[in-house]
């Protein structure tokens, strides 16, 4: 018999403009003053979460707003968030944004609750504290972090670390797809591509894949693909908006259980080294690490093809080769950038970002195939 364990969020709720009432949503379920909601500058100053915070002024909680959280978030801004919500005296954590913003949350719920130093948390099972209740409301269709147990933090000029734990999860996922209505076409493109690739991570990780995590990558792969272009081409779309959303979602869930590999372990050399956005820079890797690891991996990409290539017939590695140029073609056709060149990486730059990439030693060991610093060299080679 298979053995297996899968986690997620206990509680998720689905619809479009929840947020208006999210005062009232929080005070049935807690009997709480202080709420600390973290964001970032632009969607405080846009007029996003203004029903927000009337609807939780209205139900008395005292807010105290976090919005210095960046893209990429270092550790000084979470440890400033923290230091803040502390001084405040906050009960409960409230994430509401990009990933970035609901990473930082799920430190600040760990770290204003309890005393162990952030520090000693990167890596996987390494917090011991307890934390405050914390609610997450994605503002993108991208990163699923409303439902992971990881949270991403940059260590210095170039590095990243992650904190993975159970204790990450949040108590409850709220998705209001009228948040992502307007989202640019190259963010939308971009988050959305991020997403696709959990799901295509997900189903052929090397370890930990199992039958919930694949028919939730399977469901969410559908859901993304089928709606992406129409998403980009119409922002306004609520339902393609809502598809995105409840996508990546389900690709959370899908890669919190059976974890992504070597196109998020070439990606964050290209993040932290030249700050392009994450979804942008799996993008840019994604082909190629998929016809790197068709050798080892075409039967699940076969079946991944056959979701969503239509028509699609033949060997699995014909198959294969079939879902990768649906997703170049889809790639190309929300026009953001395709080649590293675009996004300033000199030639000269690869077998730096080559040696980066090789200390992804936690996401490497999920690759269907092994990746030595020359095949990350030959990929970034074929990706610039």
């Amino acid at each position: 018999m298979m053995k297996f364990q899968f986690r997620t969020v206990p509680a998720i709720l689905v619809e479009a403009g929840i947020t208006e009432r999210l005062g009232q949503l929080l005070r049935e379920q807690y009997s709480l003053t202080r709420l600390c909601l973290v964001t970032d500058r632009f969607l405080h100053e846009s007029g996003l979460l203004a029903p927000a915070l009337s609807s939780l002024a209205a139900e008395g909680w005292q807010v105290n707003v976090i919005d210095h959280v960046v893209a990429d978030p270092p550790e000084h801004v979470v440890l400033e968030a923290a230091a803040q919500a502390r001084e405040f005296g906050a009960e409960i954590i409230v994430g509401l944004g990009g990933g970035s913003s609901m990473d930082v949350a799920k430190l600040l719920a760990v770290l204003a609750g309890g005393t162990q130093p952030l520090s000693e948390m990167y890596g996987i099972g390494n917090v011991r504290a307890q934390r405050l209740p914390l609610v997450q409301i994605p503002t993108t269709a991208g990163t699923g972090s409303e439902v992971t147990p990881i949270s991403i933090v940059t260590t210095g000029e170039t590095t990243k670390a992650g904190v993975v734990s159970p204790v990450l999860y949040a108590d409850l996922a709220i998705l209001d797809a009228k948040l992502t209505l307007g989202l640019p076409p190259a963010a939308t493109a971009a988050t959305g591509i991020d997403a696709m690739v959990h799901a295509i991570e997900a189903y052929t990780s090397k370890h930990l894949k199992n039958p919930l995590s694949d028919l939730l990558a399977e469901k969410a792969l559908k859901l993304l693909s089928a709606n992406l272009l129409q998403a980009c081409r119409n922002g306004s779309d609520l339902a393609a908006r809502e598809a995105m959303l409840l996508g990546a979602m389900l690709a959370g869930q899908a890669f919190a259980n059976a974890p992504v590999a070597a196109v998020h372990a070439l990606a964050y050399p290209i993040g932290g080294i030249f700050h392009v956005p994450h979804g942008l820079s799996n993008s840019l890797v994604l082909p190629h690490v998929l016809r790197f690891n068709a050798p080892d991996a075409a039967p699940l990409y076969a079946e991944l093809a056959d979701m969503i290539v239509e028509g699609c017939t033949g060997s699995d590695e014909a198959k294969t080769q079939a879902l990768i140029g649906h997703l170049e073609a889809m790639i190309e056709a929300t026009g953001i950038e395709r080649r590293l060149r675009d996004v300033g990486v000199q030639e000269s730059d690869l077998r730096h970002m080559a040696q980066e990439a090789m200390k992804q030693t936690r996401l490497l060991g999920n690759n269907p195939r092994e990746v030595l610093e020359d095949d990350a060299y030959a990929i970034y080679a074929a990706a610039y």
